[in-house]
């Protein structure tokens, strides 16, 4: 899990670009998968048929895109003009390294011994920004870096501490991870498996993918924010690293289906697996979508909590990862089984 998280979340793909990501999964599913569908938008849609069929159609998503930036325009002395892609708070990307393909840059602002004490005291605004990409002039960005050129963070994406991983995209690669093993296992169930594109940029992607397969069950594997420091007060905290899988009953997007949510937490406590919701209703996933699909569908969800999410620097604990996978692997087992009633 830990290798395959590396080599994801090393990856660009930001909102609308996601090739690189998608490419990478298609390899890995086509030996093993039953069927693969693109769409026009870019989701990927493997199906596998599994042990078993449970008589619903049985879908599994996780989103491919993360937040980053695009090329909107450059300073006369060769720097390029960005926006963001997704939502990213400025104050985390000064000095922070991004590429656009295989052009380097950093995010750059006018020095702090330059600023006022009115401009100290106030956050930096996007166009207050610029990525310095070592060009001579605007003559020379322009060329390096096109208009409507995509970047993302450069963050190596590195173990540390006590079984923490640090890397840009851990949402949500942690959930397409997921998804990728429980694939290529062969899981429990017959089971179409989803990487969905643009859930950072308004949860498009899914929407599109479930009105073409028409799920009547489905499961969306999330990265979630995570506040578990001692100077955040502890009813803002959401969730924390090392407490387990996050099974959420509702965010901004999403009431979750009362019956999966009460079977999921049923199934963790059964099989020993740490879990936690969330203690403050916060965030959106695909399942804002996906459970408004035609006639509606029957939708929950499992997160990773993870420190300093949209950030260069996102932290998620392996454990948590771990526990994840497991409850997704129980639920499909479960999905297989006679004794439920949805």
């Amino acid at each position: 899990m830990r290798e395959l998280l590396q080599t994801l979340c090393a990856l660009p793909g930001a909102s609308g670009c996601e090739d690189a990501v998608r490419a990478f999964l298609r390899a890995q599913a086509a030996p093993v998968a039953d069927e693969i569908r693109e769409d026009s938008l870019g989701n990927l849609m493997v199906f596998r048929k599994g042990k078993t069929s449970c008589g619903r159609t049985v879908m599994l998503a996780a989103h491919m895109d993360e937040v980053g930036v695009i090329c909107k325009g450059y300073t006369e002395d060769g720097c390029v003009k960005f926006g963001f892609v997704g939502g990213v708070d400025p104050r985390v990307v000064i000095g922070r390294r991004v590429r656009f393909g295989e052009v380097r840059g950093v995010v750059g602002i006018k020095a702090v011994h330059l600023t006022t004490r009115a401009e100290r005291k106030t956050m930096p605004k996007t166009k207050d920004l610029y990525i310095d990409i070592g060009a001579s002039d605007k003559k020379a960005a322009e060329t390096r870096v096109p208009l409507g050129t995509y970047g993302v963070f450069d963050s190596d994406c590195v173990c540390f501490g006590d079984g923490l991983l640090k890397a840009k995209a851990i949402d949500d690669r942690v959930g397409c991870a997921v998804l990728l093993k429980l694939l290529l296992e062969q899981p429990a169930v017959d089971t179409w498996f989803v990487f969905s594109v643009q859930e950072e940029v308004g949860l498009r992607g899914a929407q599109c993918a479930a009105f073409e397969l028409n799920p009547d069950i489905c499961l969306v594997l999330e990265g979630t924010t995570a506040a578990d420091l001692a100077e955040v007060d502890s009813a803002k905290q959401v969730c924390g690293l090392r407490r387990g899988v996050v099974i959420p009953f509702m965010d901004r997007a999403t009431i979750y289906d009362p019956q999966l949510f009460e079977a999921l937490r049923a199934l963790a406590n059964g099989s020993g697996i740490a879990w936690q919701t969330k203690h403050r209703v916060a965030g959106g996933t695909d399942a804002g979508r996906i459970h408004l699909t035609r006639a509606g569908v029957k939708t929950a969800a499992l997160a990773v909590p993870v420190r300093y999410i949209h950030s260069p620097c996102c932290v998620a604990a392996m454990e948590d990862i771990d526990g994840m996978l497991a409850l997704s692997r129980r639920f499909l087992e479960y999905m297989g089984e006679d004794h439920h009633e949805f």
